[in-house]
């Protein structure tokens, strides 16, 4: 089976708003404000776009009109946004998308209101809830190989994301983020300024240990969890939803592009280029004794062939890669990473922030979770 493809676009808007739903008392039932940052991931069809490669920058351009009327607006006044949550700014931006801007195959819709709080609207329609959360602490992995710099004790400043379903809530206001800081607020007192090796059940602190950790000791507290993501480091990190361990490793590349397909006159068409955000995605069973599913230090070095291949490089001299569109550079990383990396399921390639394409292999395992 081929690899499911997505285009991705982003659109920020500032915005006044009030939520009466919550409770007497509560801060976000004044008149307050957040600076929102807004994504759609679509499998848009052939032909959509003015031109083959043109995809993200149509999609862009259909987004930001979307969210233009929410600009400098106050949300409650707007149609369909009496009650303004992150969700139903999220569905009121999904069906405005599908029925004022003719946008296909919507597969996430993303709404974030603050750097550490936000909501994933699915395919399925059911709205994440996440927060993200920081704490200090320090580890070492003790069955690594010898020589191994994760076996010497160091430290990282972890970030913590949970997603909570809010359609399978048990009231009417489905879960807050109130109360999954509630639940959380304990395990921050545990893990924050420790060493995590201290800790029962944690005496082998990787990425996946600690996400699978949590996801069990949060789960009956909050039944709702959808997914635990665990940041080691800014560019790395894993994710767990239960039953599927999934890691990604985060780089940067800086090429030189055109687009074959652009008419005359198009920017496009000229020689340009991005500073990209590569994002890959490996998908394996837990080893029990090194408590990883790939060393992110193999990852790193069974790579390097393929990032040099394409770091500051004209990419339109490679031979074997069709265009330089986002879409086309993500299925060529996908297709040369797996065969140096056979766990590589999944490939994100953003040109700036929010807007490029993600490719998915037929094998994965996960539906698409953001990082």
């Amino acid at each position: 089976m081929p690899p499911r493809q997505l285009h991705s676009a982003s659109a920020g808007f500032e915005a006044a708003l009030h939520v009466d739903l919550l409770p007497a008392g509560h801060r976000s039932r004044r008149l307050h404000g957040h600076s929102f940052f807004a994504t759609v991931r679509a499998e848009l069809p052939a032909g959509w776009a003015p031109f083959p490669g043109s995809e993200v920058a149509e999609l862009q351009r259909r987004m930001e009109a979307c969210v233009a009327p929410l600009d400098y607006a106050r949300l409650n006044d707007l149609d369909g946004l009496a009650q303004p949550t992150d969700e139903n700014i999220a569905r009121w931006i999904r069906t405005r998308l599908e029925t004022a801007f003719d946008v296909p195959g919507i597969v996430q819709i993303g709404v974030q209101s603050t750097a550490h709080t936000g909501v994933d609207l699915d395919r399925a329609g059911h709205a994440h809830l996440w927060r993200r959360y920081r704490f200090q602490a320090a580890h070492r992995l003790p069955n690594v190989p010898l020589g191994h710099k994760c076996g010497r004790m160091h430290g990282h400043g972890f970030e913590v994301i949970l997603h909570a379903d809010q359609d399978i809530g048990s009231s009417d206001l489905g879960i807050d983020y109130d109360r999954i800081d509630a639940v959380w607020a304990p395990f921050h007192t545990l893990l924050n300024y420790h060493c995590l090796n201290e800790i029962a059940g944690l005496e082998n602190p990787t990425s996946e240990v600690l996400s699978a950790w949590l996801w069990q000791r949060l789960k009956p507290l909050l039944p709702e969890l959808s997914w635990v993501t665990v940041y080691e480091t800014g560019s790395c990190g894993a994710n767990f939803d239960g039953t599927h361990y999934r890691i990604w490793k985060e780089l940067t590349l800086d090429s030189a592009i055109r687009l074959k397909h652009a008419p005359a006159g198009s920017p496009l068409g000229a020689l340009h280029g991005h500073t990209y955000t590569l994002r890959l995605h490996l998908s394996a069973e837990l080893d029990t004794v090194q408590g990883w599913t790939v060393d992110f230090g193999d990852v790193k070095t069974q790579f390097d062939p393929i990032f040099k291949a394409i770091d500051h490089r004209p990419l339109y001299e490679i031979a074997d890669l069709p265009d330089g569109d986002a879409l086309s550079l993500a299925r060529w990383v996908l297709d040369k990473g797996r065969a140096a990396l056979p766990e590589l399921d999944r490939v994100d390639l953003y040109e700036t922030r929010g807007c490029g394409a993600i490719v998915i292999a037929a094998t994965a395992t996960q539906e698409l979770v953001p990082v």
